[in-house]
């Protein structure tokens, strides 16, 4: 296996929690599915949750080139039951994944101290 694609990101969570405020719903619904939305509202202060979740979606992003036409609904940043955070590519990124041969997807997030932030490595 070879390394085809890196991405980072970060978000700074109080400006995140400010564009939430400012564009509300459709907002959110554009950026994350049901699911995504469903998990980080069982949070007390769900905004450190999707602003992770935006920042995994960007890294995913760079990583695949910055693809034209990339839609945030096919990258659904979901956990497994051990809480290891999961890509779940569809439609037009997993077009991207599969032109650039990936076979397999890292994901690691982390927040704290008012920032978000995402690594993604794709693999072949």
């Amino acid at each position: 296996m070879k390394i085809v694609g890196t991405g980072i990101d970060l978000v700074e969570v109080p400006r995140f929690r400010q564009s939430v405020k400012r564009w509300g719903i459709r907002f959110l619904d554009r950026l994350f599915t049901p699911e995504e939305l469903a998990y980080c509202r069982s949070y007390k202060d769900p905004h450190e949750h999707l602003a992770v979740r935006f920042a995994a979606k960007e890294a995913m992003a760079k990583a695949l080139g910055a693809p034209v036409g990339m839609h945030w609904h096919d990258a659904e940043v979901l956990k497994e039951e051990s809480g290891r955070p999961v890509f779940t590519l569809r439609g037009t990124v997993l077009a991207q994944a599969d032109a650039l041969g990936v076979g397999s997807v890292h994901l690691s997030l982390s927040h704290d101290a008012g920032i978000a932030s995402a690594v993604v490595v794709l693999e072949s």
